[in-house]
């Protein structure tokens, strides 16, 4: 590379540009040394105006330690716009004094401020999370040139370097841009700032800045991104065509609909996680239930489907699913192609299909949520037929003495009796493991998806209580405040019971449910709880919700008119023990499925492999060496080097949370999300994360996933919760509506990474807002 086409300072860097660029302008600007700055303040500023014209002007920092190959220094110092004639000479000197101990070559970079400005950001040659060369856009609508590096929410446009795809009208430019940047300076990766004005001649985009983007490793060529996103174009491409035994003319593939894999085990969970939600849940469990429970049979149909590594359900498959098997199939066909077309058109519900566009059960509120079928074309005798369906299957669910929740309930003692006699035996480790998996799916995951779809039920149910009149808001939060589940448990004997008690109870829980890295309670207690303070949370259980008279005789009423057959105390039993056992099944599978990764990780350990590297391994690499006599040494070896490779391949891979056709895989926007605001409740606090005990007390903390091995959060008095991921009528959604805790759950990966880089927030829960005040 030549000495010009180096990356200097700010300022000189610009100078350097303003000779050759053609695909964007760089405004006039001068450059002043700090030595040339003391030397002469009030004849520079003067010269000034005179090589720039009249002011308004923005100082800007051009800091030798900015910009450079080690480290950035982004916003590290000051700039200052909007500077008159006489602000002048204190801006430079405020700039300056930002610096602390100046260097020889420090020097302050002053333009003119742009007038009419459309369009603002920042842009990427390569994402700093995959280190793939994908064009990344930071923008804002307006003048606002300080928001993509503000931390606050922008739109955010992603397509890979060899992307076939149209950019969008106003972005073509910075992709030009990029690509010109990326050729002066040898293919180097970079990130610029960027504006656009408009005048009577059209959009003029401008430079405002470029540095070198400092990785964590070494990126990999745009030849090898595009090999692997023509595999999972492909992949997708046929995903989308119609099948001989499903109904609907196309698929979505999604991450969080459905089984919610980005909540359970990420985005990007490595091969051990990944094959064990499989096996688990994903593979055939999911289908045998929803068919138990008077669902279409989609046995054999694998749910989730991994795009090299990326965990994506398949909504075709799902919204099949959901479809009473006594429905006529072509009335069926034609509501899955609208759900399907729902989703389409309102991507952010992706979390919230089951509640906002799926019709899974029967509630209360049907007729008036059917307006929206006969919105469609849906004629009354087809919502009439899906209604009586709905109501037939509902029945069989919630029946107060028959009900198939109930025979899912005794299970989990099975699911204890039969763990309790394996680790009586003398079974080896191997042995342990293939049997407590495959308990765990039998008497574990099978009737906890039952109570999952009971709990759901409970909740659309008690929401339609809500929408009928017969139930505030005020009644429905209480009623689930009064709900005893085991996560309120955790929260009571934490602040009660003596450690000892406490982890021989708690112990298996661990905050990435499938994650054999993430460490269980009673393998890191001092990670999780703070035993030398008493727990905040241990408050007495929340008095049992009494519904009125008046309440009852109305919803007497309505449960006849409706053709339930539950009466008001059935059907109120229901719903308490839908959601409490929904919680209590989980914990009882997640103590096989943590005991399984304990003894998976001291199988390796025998071996000669850490936890780290079993991480990378198959669970089908366990089941076989218990099933067959091999080298041990040789399977895992290859089950850990081949799931390296492939997640380093996963680690390379970005995708939308929603892939609507296959050029999606190529090139998208990050899309708006609704994220799900629990309670009715408003707080402002300081932000943190889990990774400090000490910090929690009195903040909103901020956790990717909505996973119930975070419960050991509820021991401490947080003010609020934010996660990433997470649907309403998930774990923590429903742990907070039992607390009173004002939460965002499921706020999507472009506003979480804007709220959890915040100092402080503002939760607005019954105004649905979000406000970052620091």
């Amino acid at each position: 590379m030549s000495s010009h086409r180096r990356f200097a300072t700010k300022g000189r860097t610009l100078e350097h540009l303003r000779g050759s660029l053609q695909s964007a302008r760089i405004a006039p600007l001068a450059r002043i040394s700090q030595a040339q700055w003391r030397r002469g303040a009030q004849s520079w500023a003067a010269q000034i105006e005179r090589e720039l014209g009249p002011p308004p002007w923005i100082v800007r920092s051009s800091c030798a330690r900015e910009d450079s190959a080690h480290a950035s220094h982004a916003g590290e110092f000051l700039s200052i716009p909007n500077v008159l004639g006489e602000a002048l000479v204190r801006a430079v000197d405020d700039v300056f004094a930002s610096y602390g101990p100046c260097q020889a070559d420090d020097e302050v970079l002053i333009q003119p401020m742009l007038h009419g400005v459309v369009r603002a950001g920042v842009a990427f040659s390569h994402d700093p999370g995959t280190c793939a060369p994908y064009r990344i856009i930071n923008w804002t609508e307006g003048p606002d040139t300080s928001a993509a590096t503000a931390g606050r929410p922008v739109r955010t446009w992603q397509q890979a370097a060899h992307s076939r795809r149209t950019t969008p009208p106003g972005l073509a430019g910075v992709i030009a841009l990029l690509d010109e940047l990326l050729a002066y300076f040898d293919g180097a990766p970079l990130d610029c700032e960027f504006a656009q004005t408009s005048d009577t001649d059209g959009e003029i985009l401008w430079l405002l800045q470029v540095r070198p983007l400092i990785l964590p490793r070494p990126p990999e060529t745009a030849e090898r991104q595009a090999g692997r996103l023509h595999q999972i174009e492909a992949k997708v491409a046929r995903g989308m065509q119609p099948h001989p035994f499903l109904m609907g003319n196309r698929t979505v593939y999604g991450v969080m609909p459905d089984w919610n894999p980005a909540e359970i085990i990420g985005i990007r969970p490595k091969p051990l996680a990944l094959s064990l939600y499989r096996d688990l849940v994903t593979d055939a469990i999911w289908a045998y239930q929803r068919h138990n429970y008077g669902y279409r049979n989609l046995r054999s149909f694998p749910l989730m489907q991994p795009l090299f590594g990326l965990p994506y359900i398949d909504v075709r498959l799902s919204f099949n699913s959901f479809i009473p098997a006594d429905l006529d199939e072509p009335l069926a066909s034609r509501l899955v192609d609208h759900y399907i077309e729902r989703l389409l058109a309102e991507p952010a519900l992706h979390d919230k299909v089951e509640f906002e566009i799926v019709y899974s059960c029967y509630t209360l509120d049907l007729p008036q949520r059917m307006k929206r079928l006969a919105e469609a074309g849906f004629s009354p005798r087809e919502r009439e037929q899906l209604a009586a369906s709905l109501r037939r299957l509902t029945n069989r669910i919630v029946h107060p003495q028959d009900g198939l929740w109930r025979a899912d309930a005794a299970k989990l003692d099975v699911l204890q009796r039969r763990r309790e006699s394996l680790f009586g035996s003398t079974a080896d480790p191997l042995e342990r493991v293939y049997w407590l998996l495959e308990d765990a799916k039998r008497y574990g995951t099978l009737p906890f998806a039952g109570l999952a779809r009971a709990g759901f039920i409970a909740i659309q149910m008690l929401r339609s209580l809500v929408g009928v009149g017969v139930f505030s808001r005020a009644d429905y939060d209480a009623f689930l405040a009064s709900v005893s589940t085991v996560s309120g448990q955790l929260a009571r004997d934490r602040g009660t019971l003596d450690r000892t008690t406490f982890l021989a109870r708690y112990g298996h829980l661990r905050p990435g449910t499938y994650d054999i890295l993430s460490p269980r309670y009673d393998e890191a207690p001092d990670l999780y709880f703070d035993w030398n303070r008493s727990s905040g949370a241990a408050a007495s259980a929340a008095p049992p919700y009494s519904i009125t008279l008046p309440q009852m005789r109305e919803l007497v009423k309505l449960l006849e008119s409706h053709e339930l057959e539950a009466d008001p105390v059935g059907l109120l039993e229901f719903l308490q023990a839908g959601i409490e056992l929904r919680e209590q099944a989980k914990f009882a599978f997640t103590r096989n499925l943590s005991d399984a990764l304990a003894l998976v990780a001291r199988i390796g350990e025998q071996h000669g492999f850490t936890p780290e590297d079993m991480a990378y391994c198959d669970i089908s690499a366990i089941k076989e060496l218990h099933v067959a006599a091999l080298d041990p040494v040789a399977v895992l070896r290859h089950s850990i080097e081949q799931g390296r490779e492939r997640h380093a391949e996963t680690l390379a891979v970005a995708l939308p949370p929603v892939i609507a056709e296959p050029a999606d895989v190529w090139a998208f926007e990050w899309p708006a999300s609704a994220p799900n605001f629990i309670t009715q409740k408003q707080v402002t606090a300081p932000v943190t994360d889990c990774s400090e005990l000490q910090r929690l007390a009195g903040r909103i903390v901020c956790i990717p996933n909505a996973d119930p091995g975070f419960d050991w959060l509820f021991a401490y008095p947080i003010a609020g919760l934010v996660t990433a991921w997470g649907g309403s009528n998930s774990h923590m959604a429903i742990r907070a509506g039992e607390l009173g805790l004002p939460a965002v759950i499921g706020a999507g990966e472009a506003l979480y990474r804007c709220w959890a880089g915040a100092q402080r927030l503002h939760l607005d829960c019954a105004g649905h807002r979000v406000e970052v005040l620091a």
